[in-house]
Protein backbone atom coordinates (compact mmCIF):
# COMPACT_ATOMS: atom_id res chain seq x y z
CA UNK A 1 0.00 0.00 0.00
CA UNK A 2 1.56 3.32 -0.68
CA UNK A 3 0.39 6.85 1.18
CA UNK A 4 1.18 10.17 1.16
CA UNK A 5 2.53 11.46 4.54
CA UNK A 6 2.67 15.64 5.04
CA UNK A 7 4.49 16.82 8.20
CA UNK A 8 7.86 15.49 9.02
CA UNK A 9 8.32 16.90 12.86
CA UNK A 10 9.36 14.91 15.48
CA UNK A 11 6.16 13.05 15.43
CA UNK A 12 5.91 12.16 11.51
CA UNK A 13 9.14 11.45 10.86
CA UNK A 14 9.62 8.81 13.22
CA UNK A 15 6.10 7.31 11.99
CA UNK A 16 7.13 7.46 9.02
CA UNK A 17 10.01 5.31 9.15
CA UNK A 18 8.29 2.82 11.23
CA UNK A 19 5.76 2.65 8.08
CA UNK A 20 8.18 1.90 5.65
CA UNK A 21 10.04 -0.79 7.74
CA UNK A 22 6.39 -2.71 8.61
CA UNK A 23 5.76 -2.47 4.47
CA UNK A 24 3.88 0.54 3.68
CA UNK A 25 5.13 3.03 0.93
CA UNK A 26 5.19 6.18 1.85
CA UNK A 27 5.70 9.08 -0.43
CA UNK A 28 6.45 12.34 2.29
CA UNK A 29 6.85 16.26 1.89
CA UNK A 30 7.77 18.43 5.10
CA UNK A 31 7.93 21.95 3.79
CA UNK A 32 11.74 22.14 5.25
CA UNK A 33 14.16 20.00 3.76
CA UNK A 34 16.43 18.52 6.69
CA UNK A 35 13.68 15.92 7.76
CA UNK A 36 12.73 15.19 4.27
CA UNK A 37 16.51 14.11 3.89
CA UNK A 38 15.88 11.84 6.93
CA UNK A 39 13.28 10.11 5.71
CA UNK A 40 14.60 9.75 2.57
CA UNK A 41 17.42 8.02 3.95
CA UNK A 42 15.06 5.45 6.07
CA UNK A 43 13.90 4.37 2.47
CA UNK A 44 11.05 6.79 2.16
CA UNK A 45 10.18 8.60 -1.04
CA UNK A 46 10.36 11.89 -1.07
CA UNK A 47 8.57 14.86 -2.79
CA UNK A 48 9.65 18.62 -4.00
CA UNK A 49 6.64 19.82 -3.55
CA UNK A 50 2.76 18.82 -2.60
CA UNK A 51 0.99 18.45 -6.23
CA UNK A 52 4.26 16.82 -6.69
CA UNK A 53 4.10 14.00 -3.84
CA UNK A 54 -0.08 14.05 -4.81
CA UNK A 55 0.91 13.12 -8.82
CA UNK A 56 3.03 10.17 -7.24
CA UNK A 57 -0.19 8.38 -5.50
CA UNK A 58 -2.88 6.22 -7.15
CA UNK A 59 -6.46 6.96 -7.13
CA UNK A 60 -8.72 6.21 -4.47
CA UNK A 61 -5.60 8.30 -2.94
CA UNK A 62 -4.53 7.96 0.78
CA UNK A 63 -3.10 11.40 2.41
CA UNK A 64 -1.83 11.19 6.14
CA UNK A 65 -1.50 15.01 7.61
CA UNK A 66 0.68 15.21 10.43
CA UNK A 67 0.53 19.07 10.99
CA UNK A 68 0.16 20.84 14.67
CA UNK A 69 -3.54 21.52 15.46
CA UNK A 70 -5.25 24.68 13.89
CA UNK A 71 -5.53 27.02 10.36
CA UNK A 72 -2.34 25.16 9.32
CA UNK A 73 -4.44 22.07 8.73
CA UNK A 74 -7.23 23.88 7.10
CA UNK A 75 -4.51 25.63 4.99
CA UNK A 76 -2.88 22.41 3.67
CA UNK A 77 -6.75 20.79 3.28
CA UNK A 78 -7.67 23.90 0.71
CA UNK A 79 -4.10 23.25 -0.62
CA UNK A 80 -4.84 19.44 -1.54
CA UNK A 81 -8.47 19.15 -1.89
CA UNK A 82 -9.17 20.65 -5.35
CA UNK A 83 -6.08 18.17 -6.67
CA UNK A 84 -8.11 15.05 -5.10
CA UNK A 85 -10.58 13.34 -6.53
CA UNK A 86 -14.08 11.38 -5.67
CA UNK A 87 -13.07 8.72 -3.07
CA UNK A 88 -9.89 10.36 -2.36
CA UNK A 89 -9.26 10.30 1.69
CA UNK A 90 -7.53 12.70 3.85
CA UNK A 91 -6.34 11.32 7.71
CA UNK A 92 -5.60 14.32 10.22
CA UNK A 93 -3.32 12.21 12.70
CA UNK A 94 -2.51 15.54 14.49
CA UNK A 95 -3.85 17.00 17.99
CA UNK A 96 -7.14 18.71 16.39
CA UNK A 97 -10.05 19.61 18.37
CA UNK A 98 -12.93 17.49 17.11
CA UNK A 99 -15.31 19.65 16.17
CA UNK A 100 -12.69 20.60 13.53
CA UNK A 101 -12.74 17.16 12.41
CA UNK A 102 -16.51 17.39 12.43
CA UNK A 103 -16.42 20.49 10.52
CA UNK A 104 -13.82 19.71 8.03
CA UNK A 105 -15.20 16.06 6.97
CA UNK A 106 -18.58 17.87 6.32
CA UNK A 107 -16.81 20.36 3.86
CA UNK A 108 -14.58 17.74 1.94
CA UNK A 109 -17.58 15.46 2.00
CA UNK A 110 -19.35 17.91 -0.67
CA UNK A 111 -16.46 17.30 -3.09
CA UNK A 112 -16.45 13.29 -2.29
CA UNK A 113 -13.38 13.47 -0.35
CA UNK A 114 -13.31 10.84 2.59
CA UNK A 115 -12.01 11.93 5.87
CA UNK A 116 -10.67 10.66 8.99
CA UNK A 117 -9.42 11.50 12.38
CA UNK A 118 -6.65 9.44 14.29
CA UNK A 119 -5.58 10.57 17.50
CA UNK A 120 -1.57 9.41 18.33
CA UNK A 121 -0.59 8.83 21.59
CA UNK A 122 2.50 7.85 22.49
CA UNK A 123 5.14 10.66 21.72
CA UNK A 124 7.89 10.48 19.12
CA UNK A 125 9.52 7.58 20.75
CA UNK A 126 6.24 6.03 20.38
CA UNK A 127 5.65 7.09 16.34
CA UNK A 128 8.65 5.16 16.07
CA UNK A 129 8.15 1.45 18.12
CA UNK A 130 4.65 2.27 17.88
CA UNK A 131 1.77 4.36 19.04
CA UNK A 132 -1.55 4.34 20.22
CA UNK A 133 -3.91 5.15 17.52
CA UNK A 134 -7.52 6.23 18.19
CA UNK A 135 -9.26 6.23 15.34
CA UNK A 136 -12.49 8.08 14.00
CA UNK A 137 -14.28 7.75 10.51
CA UNK A 138 -16.54 5.52 8.48
CA UNK A 139 -16.49 1.74 8.72
CA UNK A 140 -15.09 1.30 5.25
CA UNK A 141 -12.13 4.01 5.34
CA UNK A 142 -11.38 2.57 8.42
CA UNK A 143 -11.07 -1.11 6.55
CA UNK A 144 -9.50 0.28 3.77
CA UNK A 145 -6.19 2.11 5.43
CA UNK A 146 -5.93 -1.02 8.52
CA UNK A 147 -2.76 -2.05 6.70
CA UNK A 148 -1.21 1.77 7.66
CA UNK A 149 -3.03 1.33 11.39
CA UNK A 150 -1.59 -2.28 11.63
CA UNK A 151 1.96 -0.70 10.62
CA UNK A 152 1.95 2.20 12.81
CA UNK A 153 0.66 1.06 16.02
CA UNK A 154 1.89 -1.14 18.68
CA UNK A 155 0.46 -4.62 19.12
CA UNK A 156 -2.77 -4.45 19.76
CA UNK A 157 -2.92 -0.47 20.39
CA UNK A 158 -5.76 0.56 18.01
CA UNK A 159 -9.21 0.89 18.05
CA UNK A 160 -11.66 2.52 15.37
CA UNK A 161 -14.06 4.18 17.73
CA UNK A 162 -17.09 5.59 15.31
CA UNK A 163 -17.44 8.29 12.93
CA UNK A 164 -15.65 11.13 12.07
CA UNK A 165 -14.80 12.86 15.15
CA UNK A 166 -14.60 9.90 17.56
CA UNK A 167 -10.93 9.65 17.33
CA UNK A 168 -10.14 13.11 18.42
CA UNK A 169 -12.85 13.22 20.98
CA UNK A 170 -11.12 10.40 22.78
CA UNK A 171 -7.33 11.85 22.23
CA UNK A 172 -8.98 14.92 23.76
CA UNK A 173 -9.97 13.36 26.76
CA UNK A 174 -7.45 10.92 27.03
CA UNK A 175 -4.65 14.68 27.14
CA UNK A 176 -7.03 15.77 29.82
CA UNK A 177 -6.83 12.94 31.89
CA UNK A 178 -2.60 12.87 31.67
CA UNK A 179 -2.88 16.48 32.90
CA UNK A 180 -4.30 15.27 35.74
CA UNK A 181 -2.54 12.04 36.46
CA UNK A 182 0.72 14.16 36.06
CA UNK A 183 -0.55 16.73 38.16
CA UNK A 184 -1.10 14.10 41.18
CA UNK A 185 2.28 12.97 40.30
CA UNK A 186 3.88 15.93 40.72
CA UNK A 187 2.20 16.73 43.73
CA UNK A 188 3.42 13.54 45.37
CA UNK A 189 7.12 14.12 44.20
CA UNK A 190 7.06 17.88 46.07
CA UNK A 191 5.30 16.54 49.11
CA UNK A 192 8.09 13.46 49.49
CA UNK A 193 10.78 16.03 48.82
CA UNK A 194 9.47 18.35 51.96
CA UNK A 195 9.28 15.70 54.06
CA UNK A 196 11.86 15.24 56.68
CA UNK A 197 13.58 11.63 55.54
CA UNK A 198 15.56 13.01 52.86
CA UNK A 199 14.73 10.34 50.35
CA UNK A 200 16.41 9.58 47.44
CA UNK A 201 13.62 10.42 45.26
CA UNK A 202 14.71 8.58 42.16
CA UNK A 203 14.73 5.55 44.74
CA UNK A 204 11.38 6.21 45.77
CA UNK A 205 9.82 6.51 42.44
CA UNK A 206 11.45 3.20 41.05
CA UNK A 207 10.18 1.40 44.12
CA UNK A 208 6.67 3.24 42.79
CA UNK A 209 6.88 1.47 39.45
CA UNK A 210 7.51 -1.91 40.73
CA UNK A 211 3.76 -3.69 41.50
CA UNK A 212 2.45 -0.49 42.82
CA UNK A 213 -1.37 0.59 42.53
CA UNK A 214 0.28 3.60 40.73
CA UNK A 215 2.75 1.62 38.61
CA UNK A 216 3.21 3.61 35.23
CA UNK A 217 5.02 5.12 32.73
CA UNK A 218 4.45 8.34 34.00
CA UNK A 219 5.99 6.91 36.72
CA UNK A 220 8.86 5.39 35.23
CA UNK A 221 9.49 8.91 33.24
CA UNK A 222 9.42 10.60 36.26
CA UNK A 223 11.84 8.08 38.03
CA UNK A 224 13.99 8.90 35.06
CA UNK A 225 14.08 12.49 35.32
CA UNK A 226 14.90 12.55 39.05
CA UNK A 227 17.75 9.91 38.34
CA UNK A 228 19.43 12.01 36.09
CA UNK A 229 18.51 15.63 37.88
CA UNK A 230 17.73 14.83 41.87
CA UNK A 231 16.62 18.82 42.12
CA UNK A 232 15.49 19.12 38.73
CA UNK A 233 17.79 22.01 38.70
CA UNK A 234 17.78 22.23 34.56
CA UNK A 235 14.16 21.98 34.41
CA UNK A 236 11.90 24.96 34.07
CA UNK A 237 8.77 25.38 36.47
CA UNK A 238 6.74 26.95 33.52
CA UNK A 239 4.68 24.18 32.50
CA UNK A 240 4.08 24.98 28.54
CA UNK A 241 0.70 23.28 27.25
CA UNK A 242 -1.14 22.11 23.98
CA UNK A 243 -5.14 23.07 23.82
CA UNK A 244 -6.45 19.84 24.42
CA UNK A 245 -6.72 20.02 28.39
CA UNK A 246 -8.88 23.03 28.06
CA UNK A 247 -10.80 21.38 25.06
CA UNK A 248 -11.49 18.57 27.29
CA UNK A 249 -12.63 21.19 30.15
CA UNK A 250 -15.04 23.20 27.96
CA UNK A 251 -16.12 20.46 26.16
CA UNK A 252 -17.13 18.66 29.83
CA UNK A 253 -19.00 21.69 30.79
CA UNK A 254 -21.34 21.28 27.61
CA UNK A 255 -22.03 18.11 28.45
CA UNK A 256 -22.68 19.28 31.86
CA UNK A 257 -19.97 16.47 33.32
CA UNK A 258 -17.32 17.94 36.50
CA UNK A 259 -13.99 17.78 35.84
CA UNK A 260 -12.40 19.13 38.58
CA UNK A 261 -9.08 17.57 38.59
CA UNK A 262 -8.66 18.11 35.10
CA UNK A 263 -9.63 21.79 35.49
CA UNK A 264 -7.54 22.55 38.46
CA UNK A 265 -4.74 21.03 36.60
CA UNK A 266 -4.55 23.15 33.79
CA UNK A 267 -4.88 25.94 36.00
CA UNK A 268 -1.52 25.08 37.46
CA UNK A 269 -0.03 24.62 34.15
CA UNK A 270 -1.35 27.52 33.09
CA UNK A 271 -0.43 29.86 36.26
CA UNK A 272 2.83 28.25 36.00
CA UNK A 273 6.03 30.52 35.69
CA UNK A 274 10.11 30.57 35.10
CA UNK A 275 10.47 32.49 38.13
CA UNK A 276 8.91 30.29 40.73
CA UNK A 277 11.19 27.46 40.80
CA UNK A 278 8.39 25.31 42.17
CA UNK A 279 9.78 21.67 42.01
CA UNK A 280 6.01 20.71 41.87
CA UNK A 281 5.72 22.13 38.11
CA UNK A 282 9.37 20.94 37.28
CA UNK A 283 8.26 17.59 37.77
CA UNK A 284 5.32 18.44 35.31
CA UNK A 285 7.63 19.46 32.95
CA UNK A 286 10.27 16.72 33.22
CA UNK A 287 7.73 14.09 32.80
CA UNK A 288 6.34 16.62 29.53
CA UNK A 289 10.08 16.58 28.60
CA UNK A 290 10.67 12.52 28.87
CA UNK A 291 7.49 11.64 26.82
CA UNK A 292 7.37 14.56 24.09
CA UNK A 293 10.94 15.60 23.54
CA UNK A 294 9.46 19.14 24.65
CA UNK A 295 12.32 21.39 25.21
CA UNK A 296 11.66 22.02 29.11
CA UNK A 297 14.71 23.38 29.57
CA UNK A 298 15.19 25.67 32.53
CA UNK A 299 15.94 29.40 30.51
CA UNK A 300 18.56 32.02 31.65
Amino acid sequence: MRIGYLGLGRMGLNMVLRLVENGIEVVAWNRSPEPRNEAKKGGVKVAETVSELISKLETPRTIWLMLPAGDVVDEYIDQIAPQLEKGDLIIDGGNSFYKDALRRAEKLGKSGIHFMDIGVSGGPGGARSGASLMIGGDKADFERIKDVVVAAAAPDAYAHLGPVGAGHFAKMVHNGIEYGMMQAIAEGAAVLKKSQFNYDLAQVFELYNHRTVIESRLVGWTQEALAEDPNLSQISSKINHTGEGEWTIKTAKELGVEVPVIEKSFRVRAKSSEKSGSFRDKTVSAMRGKFGQHDVTKKK
